[in-house]
């Protein structure tokens, strides 16, 4: 089961792709461990990790630290986590995390009369993608990459890695309006007063029709987190910026 409400003062992070060159999101675990930040919920809104693939060894060897710090995490403060293209396969990882896969989106929450749809962004998609996205969550296939990546040191992994460190995650969407507008076309959208997605990295609040719409920015890009605040019939997501000097 998971969680029914979204609180007061709960915390939304998108897109950070943490990675051993890519750290800030470790730096923002170990202030939420140390109490510099404090929150009741954390929602960690899909792509958190460059690559986490459950049932891929390596994947989990390179991000040991951000997943222990998760775990103790989740023994003090209830955490949501919406799985993305980067990072899926977790239920058994994250024994104390409410893991929401992609066909268990959108995550919907409410607070008082306000119904919250939260999710990872990518469902109202071309067929290639979503055959593409079926195919990397499967687990034979996950099962073969992880045996042919061991026999051959890595390859796979360390060269979707490189690739990763290429990408820009920053980039503005031309007429992303229209995109918005798609999304919220499913028959679940009816129902809800607000949306909130990750994936397009574009930090956009809009309003179509009778529902708002957020588009959070990527923590990979500014290291962007939100809190989320009820304002009478109204969901707030305020921008909160976190920085730390480099380790």
């Amino acid at each position: 089961m998971f969680p029914k409400q979204l609180h007061e003062g709960a915390i939304l992070v998108a897109d950070s792709h943490c990675a051993s060159w890519r750290t800030p999101f470790i730096d923002f675990l170990i202030a939420l461990e140390h109490g510099e930040i404090q929150t009741t919920q954390l929602v960690l809104m899909v792509d958190n990790f460059d690559l986490l693939f459950g049932p891929v060894t390596q994947t989990l060897q390179d991000n040991r630290d951000s997943i222990d710090r998760l775990k103790r995490l989740s023994q003090k403060i209830e955490i949501i986590y919406l799985e993305g293209n980067h990072d899926f396969r977790l239920t058994s990882l994250f024994p104390n995390i409410y893991v929401v896969g992609r066909s268990q989106q959108p995550l919907i929450l409410t607070h008082g009369e306000q119904r919250i749809a939260l999710l990872h962004g990518d469902l109202k998609v071309p067929f290639g993608y979503s055959l593409y996205t079926s195919l990397i969550r499967n687990r034979p296939i996950l099962f073969c990459l992880n045996i042919i990546n061991t026999i051959f040191n890595g390859v796979i992994i360390n060269t979707l890695s490189k690739q990763m460190q290429r990408k820009n995650h920053c980039q503005k969407i031309q007429n992303f309006e229209a995109i918005a507008a798609r999304h919220i076309t499913a028959p679940w959208a009816n129902a809800c007063d607000v949306v909130i997605e990750g994936h397009f990295h574009q930090n956009r609040t809009l309003d179509i029709a009778q529902l708002k719409y957020v588009n959070l920015g990527a923590f990979a890009c500014n290291e962007r987190y939100y809190v989320v605040k009820f304002l009478e019939d109204r969901t707030i997501v305020d921008e909160a910026i976190f920085h730390k000097e480099p380790r």
